[in-house]
């Protein structure tokens, strides 16, 4: 009997050296195991999340990188796992940096992206189409559908809207009583514009600091049921070059006369500080909504805002998304970067620090939440917005390729027109030929 007990005393000593065994080989391994669940102290499984490095890049002034970064350090504390490299600059040398890193193939994980600049990225397959991550990494509850779609182009999401703008006119209600004008028309019509242009002139005022080209000439053909390019993308979308002279001689009888500023004068603005409305020299600003708080805050006294001028300016009208936030498809973390997209449109804490600077927040939760918070200034934007909204057409399709070259064009054509050395006549011919040789190319 001795030897069978003596035998069942090893199997004994042996299956608890195997159990040993085990346990050491799953804690050896526990750096390899960071996708595995764990039940450890819950009831419910976890996953340990790996280690992440997202680059995250964006343009704007100094007050939108500040909260732009807190932002990133509240993601970061709320996900650990993940390290943020940031890139930023202002306008101009934010695409002179991005330009390199694209034909190079090493786009930032995480890019904002313009409307202008959206169709050249995304139709050179160097941005990721979004859709997957829709409802899953980006939450979509609280986000219509509308807000969603201004960031398609084809069949697929390439840009998520961080915010809606509208155009109009923010000006100073007490230099607009100083040209001896009471107050904007509620149906502003250009008529009435270029005679509140007059008076201000007269009142040693400029009116306005002019109009982008290309956006305010887009929204003018717009009212006349026009778009500035085809369906296509192939060429421009009016056939009729009477309605570029009647735009742009407009507008240059506007500087050529002293009722807008010229050029060179313009050319002297570096930032909001420089505008002449600030400096008590002029009464409004063409301009989006999301750029009338910054605005407000620098010329520190009360604005409002009026809407575009008509007929048909609810043809004209329209809301666009104030910018996106792109995943470059060479990305190696799009569901992390997707995450982080999600995080910064739909946390209500981190659009305590945005306060809608990127444009009206997108999350109904988030622009209700906002309310309780929002300056006076702020509230004027958003009841704008609602009111654009409810008083707009849908915007036309992203700009194709080509449009920027397209719009740089646009740029000298008119500053050639306000300098009057070329007529609206000429420029408007050149203007079809140059776009015309851009935009071919996309057939």
């Amino acid at each position: 009997m001795k030897a069978p007990k003596k035998m069942l005393l090893l199997l004994m000593a042996f299956a608890l050296v195997l159990v040993s065994a085990c346990g050491s080989a799953n804690s050896g391994n526990a750096g390899n195991a960071t996708n595995k669940p764990s039940t450890e102290n819950s009831g419910t499984e976890t996953t340990e999340a790996k280690p992440v490095t997202l680059r995250i890049a964006w343009w704007g002034g100094q007050p939108r990188h500040d909260y732009t970064m807190k932002v990133i350090e509240m993601y970061k504390e709320k996900n650990p796992h993940v390290s943020i490299e940031m890139e930023y600059a202002n306008y101009d040398d934010y695409w002179k940096k991005l330009a390199p890193q694209a034909a190079a193939n090493e786009l930032p994980d995480i890019i904002q992206i313009d409307t202008q600049n959206y169709a050249q990225y995304a139709g050179r397959n160097q941005l990721a189409d979004l859709t997957p991550f829709l409802g899953n990494q980006i939450d979509v509850s609280d986000i219509s559908q509308n807000a969603i779609d201004g960031g398609k182009l084809g069949d697929g999401l390439y840009g998520f809207n961080l915010g809606v703008n509208a155009l109009g006119l923010n000006y100073d209600p007490a230099l607009l009583k100083k040209a001896g004008i009471d107050s904007i028309p509620e149906n502003l019509t250009w008529d009435n514009y270029l005679e509140m242009a007059g008076k201000a002139k007269e009142a040693g005022l400029f009116f306005d600091n002019g109009m982008r080209p290309e956006v305010f000439f887009g929204y003018y053909l717009r009212t006349l049921d026009k778009t500035l390019f085809n369906a296509e993308g192939t060429g421009l979308g009016y056939e009729d070059d009477k309605m570029f002279v009647d735009f742009f001689g407009m507008l240059a009888k506007l500087v050529i006369d002293g009722a807008v500023p010229s050029p060179d004068v313009l050319a002297q603005i570096k930032g909001a500080e420089d505008s002449h409305l600030v400096l008590n020299q002029g009464i409004g600003v063409w301009q989006w909504s999301n750029q009338f708080v910054g605005l407000q805050q620098v010329a520190n006294r009360p604005l409002a805002i009026a809407p575009m001028p008509g007929p048909n300016m609810e043809k004209g009208l329209f809301l666009k998304p104030s910018m996106f936030f792109s995943v470059s498809e060479n990305s190696k973390a799009k569901e992390e970067a997707a995450k982080f997209i999600s995080f910064f449109v739909n946390d209500v804490e981190a659009n305590k620090l945005i306060l809608g600077d990127r444009g009206v927040p997108v999350s109904a939760k988030v622009k209700e939440a906002l309310k309780a918070v929002s300056t006076e200034a702020q509230i004027q934007v958003y009841d704008y917005v609602a009111w654009a909204e409810a008083n707009s057409s849908p915007m036309d399709p992203a700009d194709p390729i080509g449009s920027a070259e397209v719009f740089k064009s646009l740029t000298s054509l008119a500053e050639q027109m306000n300098y009057n050395k070329i007529t609206p006549e000429e420029a408007a011919t050149k203007f079809r030929d140059e776009a015309t040789a851009i935009l071919k190319k996309n057939k």
